[in-house]
């Protein structure tokens, strides 16, 4: 992908905004966003979420979710369903057969709320960075519509790591590579078309599979009994760019189990990779990726990710002595903030990395009950939402300095 200068934004998923909807919160949070010297703004998927509200299990990966929508009644007119379809007629009429009457004018709106949006921020010099979940639901209207691209008997997961002894069971279907080799790719380049008309930089999730993923067998109770199988490496993002004629601005999600092999497809698709602060601030750790000496240019360093604590609960949550190595690393690095969550910010944007992301929580200081996910419990998750006016002009003056101090102000704003 083409480079982009250094900066940084802000993740927040649309459901975190007040009013959890694309209406005036949204424009106030890009007005926000341009006042505190921030370049992007990081959603997570935007498909309809699953019953315990995860936007990473969708019952489609093209379509968004009505629920986004500030304005679900408005107007739609025939042409404009007519037009949509033709444009989108790879996947729009799976999900009108699997979501019913309504489904095309739903899109319609959404893109007409979404385009103006997108347009709002880039006049602002914010742009929108978007996440693909790599697998699909069990059931979604693509797994209904395309059961020949899905293997039979066996699941998605990850194996038994330190943090999870039994590992990971997910129970998504597994893609068959081979059918979806013999159409091109098709699916996978029309997702990623559907992904770069919506964003100008999309993270892909769990980036890894594509070099091997676990396959755990259908009804283990577990992912124990899960084994490695080869992906498909880079020959779907090869078919994208043959077919879309443009480089894929992308970032690689290469956190978990990373080998050699997921390092050579990431650099041989020059994609940035990922860094998480509070992976790389482990006394113990000295060579680990994560670590501020250790990150490099072509990455996007996050404080921490959706699945994390807030930097705050994190921190509190240490242990004595291993907050006390946290202070002292700060430190080590130069770093002197009355308040944990500041100095892990002012750390973060300091980082070699292109692009910096901090959660609004951060920025906000909220504790571990503002968290977004946390893997480990099925329900309680996703459902964090911003007070509003939480975000200040005080808070944007304080982080305006301190991108403006790291070398990620954007030029055409100045730093007054």
């Amino acid at each position: 992908m083409k480079t982009f200068p250094r900066s940084s934004g802000i993740q927040l998923h649309i459901t975190s905004l007040p009013g959890a909807r694309l209406g005036p919160e949204a424009y106030r949070f890009l007005d926000w966003l341009a006042s505190a010297g921030q370049s992007w703004w990081q959603v997570l998927p935007l498909g309809p979420p699953d019953r315990y509200r995860s936007p990473y299990k969708s019952s489609s990966a093209f379509a968004a979710w009505r629920g986004l929508l500030a304005q679900p009644r408005a107007r739609v007119s025939a042409s404009e369903i007519a037009e949509f379809r033709e444009r989108q007629r790879f996947w729009i009429g799976d999900w009108e057969r699997f979501s019913g009457a309504g489904a095309v004018a739903d899109q319609v709106r959404f893109e007409r709320e979404w385009t103006a949006l997108r347009r709002y921020g880039a006049e602002r010099g914010v742009r929108l960075m978007g996440d693909v979940a790599i697998y699909v639901s069990p059931g979604s209207a693509d797994h209904v519509a395309h059961p020949e691209l899905f293997q039979r008997g066996f699941v998605a997961g990850a194996p038994p790591d330190a943090y999870a002894v039994e590992g990971q069971l997910w129970g998504n279907p597994l893609y068959y590579w081979p059918a979806l080799r013999r159409s091109r790719y098709r699916w996978w380049v029309e997702r990623l078309r559907r992904t770069l008309e919506c964003f100008d930089l999309a993270r892909i999730d769990h980036f890894r599979g594509f070099t091997a993923y676990w396959a755990i067998p259908d009804g283990a109770a577990n992912a124990i009994g899960g084994s490695w199988r080869r992906g498909p490496g880079r020959a779907p993002f090869d078919a994208a760019v043959r077919e879309l004629g443009r480089s894929l601005p992308l970032v690689a999600e290469d956190l978990g189990v990373i080998t050699p092999a997921v390092h050579r497809l990431r650099d041989s698709l020059h994609l940035p990779g990922m860094a998480v602060l509070q992976f790389g601030l482990d006394p113990e750790e000295r060579r680990s990726p994560h670590r501020l000496e250790n990150q490099v240019e072509r990455q996007v360093v996050y404080m921490g990710t959706h699945d994390q604590d807030t930097a705050r609960g994190w921190y509190e949550s240490l242990a004595p002595a291993r907050r006390a190595a946290v202070d002292s690393q700060l430190q080590r690095h130069g770093v002197a903030e009355r308040q944990p969550w500041w100095a892990l910010t002012r750390l973060a944007l300091s980082s070699p990395a292109r692009l910096a992301i901090a959660q609004a929580q951060d920025v906000l200081g909220l504790g571990s009950a503002a968290r977004m996910n946390d893997p480990s419990r099925a329900g309680g998750n996703w459902r964090w939402q911003m007070e509003p006016g939480a975000l200040t002009p005080a808070l944007a003056r304080r982080l305006r300095e301190l991108t403006a101090a790291a070398g990620r102000l954007p030029a055409d704003r100045g730093v007054s």
